[in-house]
This record gives C-alpha cells, sequence and structure tokens, in this order.
C-alpha cells in the first residue's frame, strides 16, 4: 500500500502525518508513507484544500484531519 499525505506544511498537514504514521504502526499496515510538500504535485491530484490522505493514487480524505478510527477503517477496509 502507497500511502501520501498531501499538505505545504501547515498544523493540520502535520497532524495528520503523525496520526496516519501511528495507525500504520499500532495496526501492522504494511505500507509506505510518503509527505507531498510541492504545490504542483498536489494540484496534480485535483485538490482544493489540504490536508489530503491519498491510498493508492486515490483521494480518499481532503480538506480536514480524520479521526485515528477513520483513518484505520479506511486503510483496512
Amino acid at each position: 500500500m502507497e500511502i501520501k499525505i498531501l499538505g505545504t506544511g501547515c498544523p493540520n498537514c502535520r497532524t495528520l502525518e503523525k496520526i496516519t504514521r501511528e495507525v500504520v504502526e499500532k495496526n501492522g499496515i504494511i505500507a509506505t508513507i510518503t509527505k507531498v510538500e510541492d504545490i504542483m504535485e498536489i494540484m496534480k491530484y485535483g485538490i482544493m484544500s489540504t490536508p489530503a490522505l491519498v491510498v493508492d493514487e486515490k483521494v480518499i480524505v481532503k480538506g480536514r484531519v480524520p479521526s485515528s478510527d477513520e483513518i484505520k477503517q479506511l486503510l483496512t477496509k
């Protein structure tokens, strides 16, 4: 599984990255997590507000920080 956190470095972007990393580690999910901060790269995903969570090139959350439980559900379904 390839996970990307899209965001320019705002507090919400850092929070999403932290929670995502914790969920992956805690649940033994095999994934590569990448932080994408380049605005041109972020724009390729067609999102207008960050942070965003991308799993296997599909945007699954945008413009908000989901709870750790929600992230776990999204990554394990």
